[in-house]
């Protein structure tokens, strides 16, 4: 009988997501609140699977939202990646950096979930905020953040897409 049980237990099992997927997800559900109107993108910071800050894209507090005034970059034909200084809005992990000091929170030794891969500025400031691990799901067309988390010996963990 108690064989009998186990088995059945284990058919019963759910798959559950590893660590990484289960902080991507939550990544993937904070873009949801962006208001860019050409990539939404969602940051989430982690340390010993406790969740620190969260960061999606847009305006900063209080400004217009590009939905609403419409994108700049997008009416003069940026490419994706260039002309960081046009846009109105912060990035994801910009966000999430601010939360954190807002909240007198360390990023030291923290891993952060991207549901993009970061811009160079961001990666620069990975690197300084001391996180430790980056984990994203999608690219981004700027080979030299990838080059400033390599040399600062930063773990790049790639999923999905």
């Amino acid at each position: 009988m108690r064989e009998e049980q186990k088995e059945r237990t284990a058919e019963k099992r759910i798959k559950r997501p590893s660590w990484d997927e289960y902080f991507l997800n939550i990544a993937r559900l904070v873009s949801t609140r962006s208001t860019c109107l050409r990539r939404q993108v969602g940051a989430v910071a982690v340390k010993d699977k406790q969740l620190l800050a969260t960061g999606y894209n847009g305006a900063p507090s209080g400004l217009t939202h590009c939905e609403d005034i419409g994108c700049l970059r997008q009416e003069m034909g940026v490419p994706s990646g260039e002309r960081h200084e046009l846009c109105r809005a912060l990035h994801a992990e910009q966000n999430a950096f601010l939360q954190a000091a807002r909240n007198g929170i360390s990023l030291k030794g923290s891993t952060l979930y991207i549901t993009t891969q970061p811009c160079s500025i961001c990666a620069k400031m990975i690197v300084n905020a001391g996180v430790e691990k980056v984990v994203i799901d999608g690219s981004y067309p700027d080979e030299l953040a990838l080059k400033f988390l390599e040399e600062a010996k930063i773990e790049l963990v790639v999923m999905g897409t």
